[in-house]
């Protein structure tokens, strides 16, 4: 039986249910209801119900989920109590900062080798993750099966990465370059678009020191 699709924006509010259950689950508290997770966290309530039936917990009426429950049905569905291991490539500022945050394992991804041009930063380990040269990304990727790529080189190079990457075998890519990727249809793409959200905070930011300076002046 084919698995139903869920909409990406399910996917993405589910993180964000999960880390709030976790704080909850900090405070003691046992049992919670879709009520409640949605006045905390600002979403529609039928929002909420039709989140979590998605990942096939079944609340009680009138009591609302077990916290424990919620938190081992989100981590099943989103598939985070399997590790998938993966290859980062482009160990700079960016990629080495990755490779430091040891929370991706709690997310079910484990990097577990590091490659980049530089013949300076080959044969280096980066916060325990060996970095190894380009020339062996296919052969190593063969060998460990790996499913998942990292992409954090600059944008004249990412396209190159990624047909080695799809060459390989690897069935995803995260792109943190800001550049849109040509691979196959079959091949999971997720776009890290920093610079899109850096765009919005600063413009947000100068709107509101704009409106800020504008209240000032009428105020003299």
């Amino acid at each position: 039986m084919v698995a139903a699709t869920v909409p990406e924006p399910t996917l993405r509010r589910l993180p964000k249910y999960y880390h709030y259950l976790k704080r909850v689950q900090g405070t003691g508290q046992e049992i919670i209801s879709a009520t409640q997770m949605a006045e905390d966290l600002g979403i529609h309530h039928t929002q909420v119900r039709k989140d979590l039936a998605a990942t096939g917990s079944q609340g009680k009426p009138k009591v609302g989920h077990r916290v424990d429950d919620l938190l081992v049905s989100i981590e099943a569905f989103l598939n985070w109590n399997n590790f998938s291991e993966a290859f980062l490539v482009g160990a700079g500022n960016l990629g080495s900062a990755l490779l430091g945050y040891t929370d991706f394992e709690k997310a079910g991804i484990r990097i577990v080798a590091a490659f980049d041009a530089s013949p300076a930063k080959v044969g280096r380990r980066v916060h325990g993750v060996e970095v190894f040269p380009m020339s062996q990304f296919e052969q190593l990727a063969e060998e460990r099966r790996v499913a998942i790529g990292i992409i954090t080189v600059p944008a004249d190079r990412a396209q190159q990465i990624a047909e080695t990457m799809v060459r390989s075998g690897l069935q995803a890519i995260w792109n943190f370059a800001p550049i849109t990727l040509d691979v196959p249809e079959e091949i999971i793409v997720e776009n890290v678009e920093l610079y899109a959200s850096l765009a919005v905070f600063s413009r947000k930011l100068e709107e509101r020191r704009k409106a800020k300076a504008a209240a000032a002046q009428f105020a003299i």
